[in-house]
């Protein structure tokens, strides 16, 4: 059985945490920084120890990991070595772990709760370009290219012992293509696939969300299918669409609704994630059975998800 259904097996929704790159800003990290999160990872590995702790603490069955913009060609930038980067990819996942073990130690949290898992954090080759790519998808790769930039970082998470993978903010068809080949690579692998949307039926690049759907359907190494990344108002549309051509746990993790520059690296406009435990009881009854948050999203909003989850 994958990691995902152990979890959906006992309980009707599984809640995935909040942002992290955003939250470590929140606690006064700088990250105007090409290697975002992946920064942190490097100078204060005990913040992102503590952030994972909150989430859990606030409900959260899943922490994924601060490898996001982590890959070998962006640490090179900084100077580190191939060695030296994989080192810090596999930190991420045991800064997690570390996390989740101090968490689960305490046998007041296992009370109507199962041990959480962590995922590993893959995100698309745009957020290593650190130009706003993830959320177009117009980069001119070909699918061999694109398994050869994730390899090392799908290596390492799972060498690791990443529970499972967390293949997110996916801006175009074909490098979903690309992971999905990649993992056959590594038998005994289960991954979520998460793409970033620009309206309530299309990922960024254009391509309809259910071809998407449609194609990891036929992928058992895919074990959930949904949206991250993406303005709230456009999820119910998007579970919808998703659930037309998937009998897979459908997976969305939502930003708050702003937008972001990449020029600037600043978030703009208003937010739409107020009643964020309203919203995600909606985007369950459409069919969403992983719920939790992405940019901007705070411990706060997955205690909202917690408080109606535990009623039901």
């Amino acid at each position: 059985m994958n990691p995902l259904e152990t979890i959906l097996q006992n309980s009707p929704i599984a809640i995935v945490d909040g942002a992290l790159a955003t939250e470590l800003e929140r606690r006064g990290c700088d990250l105007n920084d090409d290697l975002w999160s992946a920064r942190v990872l490097m100078e204060q590995p005990e913040l992102i120890r503590q952030v994972h702790l909150d989430y859990f603490n606030a409900g959260a069955d899943f922490a994924i990991t601060a490898s996001y913009q982590a890959t070998v060609e962006g640490f090179a930038r900084r100077g580190l070595s191939r060695d030296e980067a994989l080192a810090l990819m596999q930190k991420s996942v045991q800064i997690a772990q570390s996390a989740r073990d101090e968490f689960w130690s305490d046998e007041k949290n296992r009370v109507g709760r199962v041990r959480p898992l962590v995922a590993g954090s893959v995100g698309p080759y745009g957020a290593f370009l650190a130009d706003g790519s993830e959320y177009r998808g117009d980069y001119k790769l070909t699918k061999q290219e694109l398994i050869d930039f994730h390899r090392p970082r799908v290596e390492a998470l799972i060498a690791s012992g990443a529970d499972l993978l967390a293949c997110e903010t996916i801006p175009c068809f074909i490098e979903a293509q690309a992971l999905t080949e990649l993992l056959r690579e590594f038998p005994n692998t289960s991954a979520w696939f998460c793409f970033s949307a620009k309206d309530g039926e299309h990922i960024s690049n254009g391509e309809k969300i259910s071809e998407c759907a449609a194609m990891l359907e036929r992928v058992p190494e895919a074990v959930g299918i949904g949206i991250n990344c993406t303005s709230p108002l456009h999820i119910p549309s998007l579970i919808r669409e998703i659930k037309k051509k998937t009998s897979k746990p459908i997976i969305v993790y939502p930003n708050s609704g702003e937008y972001y520059s990449a020029v600037t690296n600043t978030w703009h406009g208003e937010t739409s994630c107020e009643a964020f435990g309203v919203q995600s009881k909606d985007w369950y009854e459409n069919g969403a059975r992983v719920i939790g948050g992405c940019c901007r999203t705070t411990p706060d909003h997955i205690r909202e998800v917690k408080a109606w989850a535990s009623e039901g």
